[in-house]
């Protein structure tokens, strides 16, 4: 715990937290009153607002197609249809590319099938 002084309303943050906490000069901080207690937190450094949001961005068939997949992902998730969790980037691409082999075979003894 540090102690600060307030001088013409202003209060110093010491080095060590503002390092600690990754606050750099130019940050744009939020601050709350929560019972005796003043919370600073930092906020992000990209404004969003300027960002069109998903609304503005689909037309309402695009959006119906999105919320579609979004519920199937979701939906495979609760059922454990998913792979990981991996320790690497590179863990993660093995597993994609063996996924891969697998399904290309698999499409491969389809066609032969057929072709019998």
């Amino acid at each position: 715990m540090s102690d600060v002084k307030v001088r013409k309303g202003q209060v110093t943050i010491p080095t060590r937290i503002r390092t600690r906490l990754g606050i750099a000069d130019g940050n744009v901080l939020d601050m709350k009153v929560r019972s005796n207690c003043v919370v600073l937190t930092r906020k992000a450094a990209i404004d969003y607002s300027q960002f069109p949001n998903a609304d503005d961005e689909y037309t309402p068939a695009q959006r119906k197609i999105v919320d579609a997949e979004l519920a199937k992902g979701i939906e495979d998730v609760k059922m454990g249809r998913t792979y990981g969790p991996f320790d690497t980037a590179e863990a993660a691409i093995a597993s994609m590319k063996a996924e891969l082999r697998k399904r290309a075979n698999a499409r491969k003894k389809t066609k032969l099938s057929r072709e019998s």
